[in-house]
């Protein structure tokens, strides 16, 4: 039984029948898409996929993509946490680009607007200054000294 909210194709041969697409698959083609640019980190997703991820279940490849089709119109919504340093305007572009022409070659359709939204910029982790042996400061480690103060 077909999906009403399935896309259908226009085929150039009616007589081969129908091909249909879930919205889904055109989520997960966005999402790889998205990865794939220079300066994304990742994709914003739900608590609810993040937990799964968390404990090792299932990678959602659409997160962080709300796909609405009106009237035969398709546009894209992308959620997405980009590198710090990067060009903010470079890597949208960049992501708007990619996503109309991955999903034209993958599903011959073409999308009426691709929407980036910034979520969040993700720092570089730096290693901590802060010896967690020595919260304070006050030993030192290098001298080995008795209890009378006299180094050994």
């Amino acid at each position: 039984m077909a999906d009403s909210s399935n896309i259908t194709l226009q085929s150039k041969e009616p007589t081969l029948g129908q091909i249909q697409i879930a919205p889904e698959v055109l989520e997960i083609i966005v999402g790889i898409a998205v990865s794939q640019i220079d300066g994304v980190n990742r994709m914003q997703g739900t608590i609810s996929s993040s937990v799964n991820e968390l404990f090792g279940r299932k990678k959602n490849l659409g997160k962080g993509v709300k796909l609405t089709i009106v009237d035969d119109q398709i546009s894209v919504d992308v959620f997405a946490y980009l590198d710090y340093g990067v060009s903010v305007p470079k890597v949208a572009l960049a992501i708007q680009d990619k996503v109309k022409q991955q999903i034209l070659f993958m599903t011959d359709l073409a999308l009426s607007e691709v929407n980036v939204h910034i979520t969040g910029i993700v720092t570089e982790k730096t290693e901590s200054a802060i010896d967690p042996n020595n919260l304070f400061g006050d030993e030192d480690t290098q001298t080995d000294e008795n209890e009378d103060g006299e180094e050994s």
